[in-house]
């Protein structure tokens, strides 16, 4: 298969600033670890939870497959978000693979400035086991939590995947602060 990355330009990407409070290890330092980082390619990801005032999401690239069976998915969530709490409060949570088109999604569930009213105005939603569920997502996953540990100054957090739908198209890429995109034939697309 010749698939290529391609990057695209990033409107809302910028450097996080260093978290307060870590302490710094021997070693290569945080500046050198977040140039490393930056190297690794992943899908953009949306997670979101029902909170108590209504549904809460964030912009997340650090999210995997954990096991088939059982099925499990493992996402990397800031500490202190409210995302986060409500998935410890409820115990459920969707993860949603956006498409190469919604960079603007993207940007608006990862802008530290946005309200949660804000990031879910204009977004068709639905409710799947009581979580807000994205529509137009290039696949989602609501998921039962399993495990919440603190790593650093992010928390994984391990969900049993308890439905799923996946759709056609492709997806949204995180690589060297910037969105990308697959090039080359769709797979699976008629042609």
């Amino acid at each position: 298969m010749n698939t290529r990355l391609r990057l695209v330009a990033d409107r809302t990407a910028t450097a996080p600033p260093p978290a307060e409070g870590l302490y710094e290890e021997p070693g290569p330092g945080a500046a050198r670890c977040l140039g490393l980082y930056a190297k690794l390619a992943a899908g953009v990801t949306v997670v979101t939870a029902r909170g108590e005032e209504g549904p809460l999401g964030m912009t997340v690239s650090a999210v995997t497959s954990l096991s088939a069976r059982p099925p499990l998915l493992l996402a990397c969530l800031r500490d202190g978000s409210r995302t986060l709490a409500a998935v410890r409060a409820r115990r459920t949570f969707a993860v949603h693979l956006l498409r190469e088109e919604q960079q603007d999604l993207a940007g608006r569930f990862a802008s530290p400035t946005t309200t949660a009213a804000e990031r879910f105005a204009g977004t068709e939603t639905r409710q799947v086991l009581g979580v807000p569920v994205l529509a137009g997502a290039l696949a989602w996953s609501v998921c039962l939590t399993e495990d919440v540990r603190r790593y650093g100054d992010h928390h994984l957090v391990v969900g049993r995947v308890a439905a799923v739908h996946v759709g056609a198209g492709r997806p949204l890429l995180w690589h060297d602060r910037r969105f990308g995109a697959l090039t080359g034939p769709v797979p699976g697309a008629a042609g």
